[in-house]
């Protein structure tokens, strides 16, 4: 039999084990003490019932007219007779017994005293200088009977009260850990990216160490959090100027030489810094995704955020195929519309990146759809995509962290990103879902 693993159910049980262990012993030692004290009893009765038979008989015998008559002594009305009694002479000859007693089960006279047979308890005693004597006997099966009284009467309240007890040693014991359990539903209802401290009031002072250094090492994986998130941050604002003055001095060299290797390599240098451009944004968006803000104040349509952001993107230059599926009533929801837009964004681009054809849909109920008409990516491909700096074709253009970034807005918003290749119902292409909080 395995331990339980909640604390409740283990204290409740070994203090209810322990428990009905010590009422048992207890109830063995008072079983045995009854049973000495009603020995010491039923002993004095035998002893007194003698005593005062045994000077009667001997004034009845002494007044016959024949002392050698055997005289058995009639009961007045039937009962279970549990003394019996024989008066015998010197010579072991019964004089007088009572209505039920078995000559058989007496043994000879041996003087005063107590002794047992295997089936009877006796007492002797004598009187007449020892010429007449008496011998008190009573089943052993009386007294075993009424041992048993006891032990009944001392055992069955026990069937009552241990469950009774036990219960109240559950409740007892759940009542005394109701801290330590809203504790643990504080850490289960938390997600691995709150890294607030724990309530922790009114804790057991043995739980108490466990918790404050629990928050200790929050708040230090906190900090270190926030100082990496603001790093990356900082560093890519920072970078958004030089980079946009390096690139108008790369375009303004190409536009003043004439040599056709410089201008090649002027264009070279221009691509570069804007794919560092491009990095910088995305570091941006990721410390904005793991750190920021991600709920509104009030709830806004998500329809104008999609909209606003493929129509955007379908003015650039080489003027993308986006279609774009709206609903006809608005779609509520709390997400920041900046969140929102880095997640659309995010997903178009990367659509438009490994196919042709993008299809975005936002249904009724606040699921967005992009799909692309692009080719398959394998399953275990397919896996690692939300992987920081993973990409669906390694030579492909791109920085590896726009599906994880999506991933960790989602993520944090209680939402879920589903990928799918090909697209469902489809034969090629790929596809992405997240449902948006509402």
């Amino acid at each position: 039999m395995t331990k339980p693993r909640s604390l409740t159910a283990r204290l409740a049980l070994s203090l209810g084990l322990l428990l009905m262990l010590v009422w048992l012993g207890a109830a063995m030692m008072t079983a045995v003490m009854l049973r000495h004290e009603m020995d010491e009893v039923f002993d004095a009765a035998l002893q007194e019932t003698a005593q005062r038979i045994l000077p009667l008989a001997v004034i009845e015998i002494l007044g016959r007219d024949d002392p050698a008559t055997v005289q058995r002594i009639a009961p007045i009305r039937v009962h279970d007779e549990l003394f019996t009694y024989v008066v015998r002479d010197a010579g072991g000859r019964v004089l007088l017994q009572s209505h039920a007693a078995d000559p058989a089960v007496f043994p000879p006279f041996d003087g005063p005293g107590f002794r047992q047979t295997a089936t009877h308890r006796l007492y002797d005693d004598a009187a007449v200088q020892g010429t007449i004597s008496i011998t008190i006997a009573e089943p052993l099966a009386h007294r075993a009977e009424v041992a048993r009284g006891l032990q009944m009467v001392l055992g069955l309240p026990l069937l009552v009260v241990i469950p009774v007890a036990l219960l109240a040693i559950f409740i007892a014991v759940r009542l005394s850990l109701d801290p330590l359990s809203r504790f643990r539903a504080n850490l289960q209802a938390r997600n691995a990216r709150d890294l607030s401290a724990v309530p922790s009031m009114d804790l057991p002072a043995e739980i108490q160490p466990l918790a404050d250094t629990l928050n200790r090492l929050l708040d230090s994986l906190r900090d270190a959090f926030e100082a990496e998130r603001s790093f990356a941050a900082n560093a890519a604002h920072e970078l958004r100027t030089p980079l946009a003055g390096a690139i108008a001095q790369a375009q303004r060299i190409k536009s003043e030489t004439t040599d056709s290797a410089a201008a090649k390599r002027a264009d070279d240098i221009i691509e570069t810094l804007k794919r560092l451009t491009r990095r910088t944004e995305r570091l941006m968006q990721l410390a904005r995704a793991e750190g920021g803000r991600l709920q509104a104040d009030t709830p806004f349509d998500l329809r104008v955020a999609v909209q606003i952001v493929t129509q955007d993107m379908m003015r650039s230059a080489d003027a993308p195929a986006i279609a774009l599926h709206l609903p006809d009533t608005p779609v509520l929801s709390p997400l920041d519309p900046d969140a929102l837009g880095i997640l659309c964004r995010n997903l178009v681009e990367n659509a438009l990146r490994h196919g042709s054809a993008v299809d975005v849909t936002l249904t009724p109920d606040a699921v967005l759809i992009i799909g692309n008409d692009g080719p398959i990516v394998p399953p275990d491909r397919l896996a690692q995509l939300t992987q920081r700096f993973r990409r669906g074709d390694p030579w492909a253009d791109g920085s590896g962290l726009g599906l994880y970034i999506v991933a960790a807005i989602a993520d944090r918003t209680g939402s879920k990103l589903i990928l799918s290749s090909p697209r469902p119902g489809g034969v090629d292409g790929f596809e992405a879902q997240v449902r948006l909080p509402t």
